[in-house]
Order: C-alpha cells, then sequence, then structure tokens
C-alpha cells in the first residue's frame, strides 16, 4: 500500500507498482495511474483482504465547510491505521466516529502553514487515542518541499512527547502494542 505518492514532485522517485493500492488524502493529488487500485475520495473499499474507510474532512488550508481532503483508515491483520493527511486539526464528533478506533495513527507533523504542525497533530491524536503515533512529513534534506517544514526535534516539542524508539524498519502486530501511547520515528529508506 501507498499513500500520497508524489514523490516524483518532490525531487524523489515514484515508488508505486502496479501490485499496489494507491491512496490519496488530497484530491488535488492525480491518482496514480499503474497501481492495482486507487482511490482518492471517500468511501469503503476492500481490496485483497485490507478494508480501507475515507472519511472526508477540511483539508489544513481549505475554507470551513470545504471538504477537499481525505482521512483513511486501513484494517488488516487486526490492526486498524489511520492515515492523516494535511487536514483541519479540529475534526468533528461525526468524523471521529466515522474513523472509529484506531490502533495507530501515521500524522504529518511538519507545520509552517503547509499542513498539521506538532500542536495541530496533538489536537487529532487526543481525539483518536491511538496506541502508536508515527509522525510524517517533517523536513528531510533530501526532500523538496514546497513549503519548507519543520525538523522532527521541533515538531514533537509540539506533541509533547519524546519517541519511544527510532527504527528502520517497523512491523506491527496488534498483540505487541501496549495501552500505553507510544511514538515511533520511522527513518526514511
Amino acid at each position: 500500500m501507498v499513500i500520497d505518492d508524489n514523490l516524483d514532485k518532490l525531487g524523489l522517485k515514484s515508488i508505486t507498482k502496479p501490485t499496489d493500492i494507491s491512496l490519496h488524502t488530497s484530491k488535488n493529488l492525480s491518482r496514480d495511474k499503474i497501481a492495482r487500485f486507487g482511490a482518492e475520495s471517500p468511501g469503503e473499499y476492500e481490496v485483497a483482504g485490507v478494508i480501507v474507510h475515507g472519511v472526508a474532512a477540511r483539508a489544513h488550508i481549505d475554507e470551513e465547510g470545504n471538504n477537499a481532503a481525505i482521512v483513511y483508515t486501513i484494517e488488516a491483520e487486526d490492526l486498524r491505521v489511520a492515515i492523516v493527511g494535511h487536514i483541519f486539526p479540529d475534526l468533528s464528533d461525526d468524523q471521529v466516529e466515522q474513523i472509529g478506533h484506531v490502533d495507530v495513527v501515521i500524522v504529518p507533523v511538519g507545520g509552517n502553514g503547509y499542513t498539521l504542525d506538532g500542536v495541530g497533530a496533538l489536537q487529532i491524536i487526543k481525539k483518536l487515542e491511538p496506541k502508536l503515533i508515527i509522525p510524517t512529513h517533517y523536513a528531510d534534506k533530501s526532500i523538496k518541499y514546497e513549503v519548507p517544514q519543520a525538523e522532527l526535534a521541533d515538531a514533537l516539542k509540539g506533541l509533547a512527547m519524546e519517541p519511544t524508539e527510532t527504527v528502520a524498519k517497523l512491523k506491527l502486530k496488534s498483540s505487541e502494542l501496549t495501552d500505553a501511547t507510544q511514538l515511533v520515528v520511522v527513518e526514511r529508506q
């Protein structure tokens, strides 16, 4: 599964393959034509035993009432993961109910008016109450973001959390998650 593969626009190489499931958290990102299955709108999908549910949300830079972003939940092998894109940090009770219980939240933290910062990400985390948080979309010298992103250390100050661990690869099993919320940094390969 590949989420928001716009790496070619950021100075890197696209990673989507013909066998992938491709999801886009914004209607402004064009869907990958080569993926086996792609979604760029709210709805419920089941592909290869994976259940994907997209919930409409206000994009970070949208006016109130405009829902051009999508929060996806992905359910597979007893794990529920929420993919939070560039959304406005104030989810309604209805949206939180549609998203439902999640074990893991993958959330952008780079801020600077482009996406959620640590404080906005913390608002989302408090509403969704995951067991594991994975921060994304922060400064990386090899990525040419349209708007400079905050360094991870600065974003984590806004989250008021320290990483439990930093890993190169993360394999999750629901039985290994604890009730205490943890923050794990996954290094880009």
